[in-house]
């Protein structure tokens, strides 16, 4: 039997990339997707690929508190329940430290502290109200442990957060049942690390395949990660194996920084 059969998973930042990856994981082991997304369209698509799996689609902003609630409402309307939350929803630009504006810090902490912590807060009220545990899985990055190659000062430090965040949370909501941890990216080859990648190559003058071939020399294991790398570690921490697995942070980064 799938391992998460008769559960029901909320993916944020579900239309691409890394949490696209997730949500199609987590359905293919058997869950219910809900899978929310800025871009309602991107959503659609997530949910309508999650073959053979009830989906639903929901067009949210991770960054406005009324919004998540609206979010984990309409799961909890369409699915009777919440068991599994993905908080991966997340915003970025590349630039130097000495470049970033008051308008840089506010968009990217909006999304990636305060839309995790509410995601986290909304899903966890549910699951405690309702006695039935769950799983929350933050996506942080190897960007919030101090690594040279982050987009930018910003998103190292709200990363910084969402691995703190994990710790803190773990240890006040482990007496509900709930398990709390974060996946560390290490780099990835999606479309936001892509447009990154275009601004990075033009501040040096070499070209994009250049600067992948140089990260990649920086890998122990001599590779990025795809999104299914993510996803991989996603459905383990859902799964009942994981099931004495709280408070951790995981790096999968092919070994380019230490834990």
């Amino acid at each position: 039997m799938p391992s998460l059969q008769n559960k029901v998973a909320l993916v944020t930042g579900a239309g691409a990339g890394i949490g696209r990856a997730i949500a199609l994981a987590l359905a293919g082991e058997g869950a219910a997707l809900a899978a929310a997304d800025i871009d309602a369209a991107a959503a659609q698509k997530t949910a309508s690929d999650a073959a053979g799996n009830e989906g639903l689609a929901i067009e949210a902003d991770c960054g406005d508190v009324a919004s998540i609630d609206r979010m984990v409402a309409r799961v909890v309307e369409q699915f009777g329940r919440l068991d599994i939350i993905v908080n991966n929803a997340g915003v970025t630009r590349y630039s130097d430290i000495m470049d970033l504006t008051e308008a840089d810090w506010d968009r990217i902490h909006r999304v990636n502290a305060k839309g995790v912590f509410f995601c986290l807060q909304r899903a966890a009220r549910e699951m405690i109200d309702r006695k039935t545990g769950g799983r929350i899985i933050n996506i942080a990055s190897i960007s919030g442990r101090g690594y040279a190659g982050a987009s930018n000062a910003a998103y190292a430090a709200s990363k910084g957060a969402v691995i703190a965040l994990t710790k803190m949370a773990a240890q006040q909501l482990g007496r509900y049942d709930i398990n709390v941890n974060a996946i560390c990216p290490g780099v990835t080859r999606t479309e936001l690390g892509q447009r990154n990648s275009v601004g990075r190559a033009a501040a040096r003058g070499i070209t994009i395949e250049e600067l992948q071939a140089e990260q990649e020399r920086g890998i122990p294991i001599g590779r990025a990660n795809t999104p299914d790398d993510i996803a991989a570690m996603a459905v383990f921490l859902a799964s009942p194996g994981a099931r004495n697995i709280t408070g951790q942070s995981y790096n999968v980064d092919g070994g380019l920084v230490p834990s």
